[in-house]
């Protein structure tokens, strides 16, 4: 007996500042980071290797995938299938 699969696809939702941050990317990378998170909506194991949990109390729940010299800071909510977008920016001033 042959078992359905079923690809379970993540809603992206982008806070207003990272989509303001995300348009004064470079739009090079800003396809770049468009690619990275349809992958991300599309499968999220797919990049477990560039993202990492956020430490600290006021980090709690958030991850981070890099791309390149950028960071997207972003909270996975699995019973929703939403991936909510935080930040878009250089790893410098991630944090900030």
């Amino acid at each position: 007996m042959e078992r359905a699969r079923y690809s379970l696809v993540y809603s992206l939702i982008f806070l207003k500042k990272a989509k303001d941050e995300l348009q004064k990317i470079d739009p090079i990378w800003q396809k770049r980071i468009k690619a990275k998170l349809e992958i991300l909506a599309k499968n999220p194991i797919a990049l477990s290797n560039k993202i990492l949990p956020l430490k600290g109390k006021q980090f709690k729940g958030l991850a981070r995938l890099r791309v390149g010299h950028y960071r997207i800071i972003f909270q996975k909510k699995d019973e929703e299938l939403i991936i909510l977008i935080v930040r878009i920016t250089h790893g410098g001033f991630v944090y900030r």
